[in-house]
């Protein structure tokens, strides 16, 4: 599942540049096309433009030039059509501390115009899905770290989105949740869903991505296949590939 029926990429990126109010150029012309069905990662230092280039697509943060389409919609001017097609769990824990995990899905729901019968339904299979049934009914500020990433991740899927944006989705969360998420994305990914992987963990990209972009100082420095990268930059694997391409620590 290469393309949608009108032959478009799941994600076409050309030419975006954001420049922040304190004058830091986050996005420097970032241009990226990803297909349907693909499991793609982005790879780079804080502050690189990761988190910026996904704010500009889903329109939380407004490019100053540039265009986004998802599968032929253009995400500024057919946002709701466009944002509508994207899921987002984002790095920042951005749960409403006065809901319940139950709740927290179903507003989610509702926000989309997830009709109230398939919501239900929907939010009893992510509720399982991901281990949460018996959280249901409580407040997200109780949670720990671990339960609370589950939470963004189900959230994220409510509305049945063909692409699902995963920023840092295991940032902070013990081995053992890390091995069950990717157990849960792959399976995703499987079942036809695009996927877009920010991560600090090299081997997280390796294990998962079958296409990789490292960004450096809003412009993208190197893509390709995990395959291709690592023969191009004659390296054993991704982190040597982003050593040489990136030139310092990926926490830098």
């Amino acid at each position: 599942m290469s393309v949608d029926a009108n032959g478009a990429p799941a994600l076409k990126i050309e030419k975006l540049r954001k420049t922040y109010s304190n004058g830091f150029l986050a996005l420097d012309g970032v241009s990226l096309e990803v297909e349907g069905g693909k499991f793609f990662g982005l790879l780079g230092p804080n502050g690189a433009g990761k988190t910026t280039l996904i704010n500009g697509v889903v329109s939380l943060a407004r490019p100053d030039s540039g265009s986004v389409e998802v599968f032929g919609k253009d995400a500024f001017r057919e946002f709701r059509e466009a944002r509508r097609m994207i899921g987002v769990s984002p790095q920042e824990v951005n749960l409403d501390k006065f809901l319940t995990v139950e709740e927290t899905l179903l507003f989610h729901a509702g926000y989309y115009g997830v009709p109230k019968k398939k919501a239900r339904e929907r939010a009893e299979e992510l509720l399982e899905r991901f281990e949460l049934v018996g959280k249901r009914g409580q407040r997200t500020n109780m949670l720990s770290g671990g339960l609370k990433r589950r939470v963004l991740f189900a959230r994220a899927l409510m509305h049945d989105p063909k692409v699902l944006f995963l920023d840092e989705p295991t940032a902070g969360v013990d081995v053992e949740l890390r091995y069950k998420l990717w157990g849960y994305i792959r399976e995703l990914n499987r079942g036809g869903m695009t996927i877009l992987l920010t991560t600090h963990y090299l081997e997280e990209a390796e294990a998962l991505c079958e296409e990789i972009a490292l960004i450096n100082g809003g412009t993208i420095a190197a893509q390709g296949s995990s395959e291709d990268l690592k023969e191009r930059y004659e390296a054993r694997n991704v982190e040597e590939v982003y050593m040489k391409v990136i030139g310092h620590d990926l926490h830098g």
